[in-house]
């Protein structure tokens, strides 16, 4: 199961032969449902959301995949039940526990400055929907190595589901759980025992490639696969790459 839906679209063409490939969009995104309460966006409520869909879905366990939020939910989620997910990969976005790692460092804490802006009231809204949601646009097409991986229409996709009642705020209120007691940076981490993959776009502008340094300490069968010449979009800027290496994963 793929977590976040329109990202994953040449996965789930080329998996979709072989296996039952679903992909979701997270709660506040696009068609789910956004809730007003900010609690509703809060880590436990995520995972509960991934456990839910697997069980309506008529199964047991899965394989999971996940990027960026999706992949913050992944780690989680595989903690949590990892007799639900029989393998775990993971694109470009760190082991939770060299992510908090990471915010303690100058380098990372520049990268992540748009976390801080993105606690603050009403502002965030403000600002992504000025200029036509231009802010949705440039994070896309300005931030790949290949802005040709986003075509006009898949812009216009993405400002669309941002544009949606609720939607902006749904997605903030992602970052505005980061750092209560039970979220994602605030836990001890153990060994995961569940086979993991990474995958990871090199030239990430928001993560920086030394946050995956050392994840083998957490997770006790781990491989990765680094992507040169790639963005934090590594699924839609390198998808027959991103492919290859979650088959030979599968398939090993």
């Amino acid at each position: 199961m793929l977590v976040q839906q329109r990202p994953w679209r040449h996965q789930l063409s080329e998996f979709g032969k072989d296996y039952k490939a679903v992909a979701i969009d997270l709660r506040g995104y696009n068609e789910s449902d956004k809730p007003k309460e900010k609690s509703a966006y809060a880590l436990s409520e995520l995972i509960a959301d991934v456990r839910w869909t697997i069980r309506a879905l008529g199964y047991e366990k899965c394989v999971l995949v996940g990027h960026d939020w999706g992949g913050a939910i992944a780690w989680s989620f595989a903690y949590a039940y990892p007799a639900m997910v029989e393998r775990l990969i993971v694109l470009n976005l760190p082991h939770p526990a060299k992510f908090a790692e990471g915010l303690r460092t100058p380098q990372q804490l520049l990268r992540s400055w748009y976390v801080a802006l993105f606690q603050l009231p009403v502002l965030p809204e403000l600002l992504l929907k000025s200029n036509n949601y231009a802010a949705i646009r440039s994070v896309f097409r300005d931030q790949a190595v290949n802005p040709e991986a986003f075509t006009e229409a898949d812009l216009d996709r993405l400002v669309a589901a941002a544009a949606k009642p609720g939607a902006l705020t749904a997605m903030l209120n992602y970052y505005r759980n980061i750092f209560q007691s039970e979220g994602f940076l605030n836990k001890q981490w153990s060994e995961l025992t569940v086979p993991t993959l990474m995958i990871w776009g090199e030239e990430d502008a928001a993560l920086g490639k030394e946050l995956t340094y050392g994840t083998e300490q957490y997770v006790k069968t781990f491989e990765i696969q680094y992507i040169p010449d790639c963005s934090h979009w590594v699924q839609q800027e390198q998808p027959a790459l991103v492919n290859q290496y979650i088959r030979d994963f599968l398939n090993g």
